[in-house]
């Protein structure tokens, strides 16, 4: 039992120390000075090496952001003028495209009139001649009446009248006159 008085003296004495150090009053003089001095050596690091490499690193990065947005304004500037370019080229080709098609049209057409017109000199040659030949033709044919008029008339002559001898040249001029009209 004697064991246990002395741990319970022990126990005892623990508890009624002074508690936590931050709490004791007795210490406050002590901890504030720390205290400011650990503010003031935060504020002298901070000042002097960590604030200025955080204002370099973000004037750097203005500064890209800067040079950034002036090189994607030139490049804007220069997709317009791409685009203005490509735009004149393709009226351009355009408008050659259209002068290469009248050109075509033009030269198709004068191909087209010298054909028709060789085909009309083609057509006015046959006609000529198939005129010709259908002159020719009538001739032929009013010749051949004749020559059977005036057989024909001489054998009904000679029906009508037999032992009378007939005029060939009396018979073919009065068919020649009878046929022309």
């Amino acid at each position: 039992m004697a064991e246990n008085a002395t741990n319970d003296s022990v126990s005892v004495a623990h508890a009624s120390g002074p508690g936590m150090p931050q709490l004791d009053f007795s210490t406050f003089p002590n901890q504030i000075f720390w205290l400011v001095i650990a503010l003031v050596a935060i504020y002298f690091i901070l000042s002097r090496i960590a604030l200025p490499r955080i204002a370099a690193v973000l004037a750097e990065r203005q500064g890209a952001l800067t040079n950034d947005l002036a090189a994607a304004e030139e490049l804007k500037q220069r997709a317009v003028e791409a685009e203005a370019a490509y735009n004149k080229a393709l009226a351009d080709a355009r408008s050659e495209a259209s002068k290469i098609a009248d050109e075509t049209r033009a030269a198709i057409q004068a191909d087209l009139d010298k054909a028709i017109a060789r085909a009309d000199a083609d057509i006015a040659a046959k006609a000529a001649e198939s005129e010709a030949r259908i002159t020719e033709i009538k001739a032929g044919a009013v010749r051949s009446i004749e020559e059977v008029a005036a057989d024909v008339a001489g054998d009904i002559v000679a029906a009508v009248a037999p032992g009378q001898k007939v005029d060939a040249k009396a018979l073919a001029a009065a068919v020649a006159t009878r046929v022309k009209g």
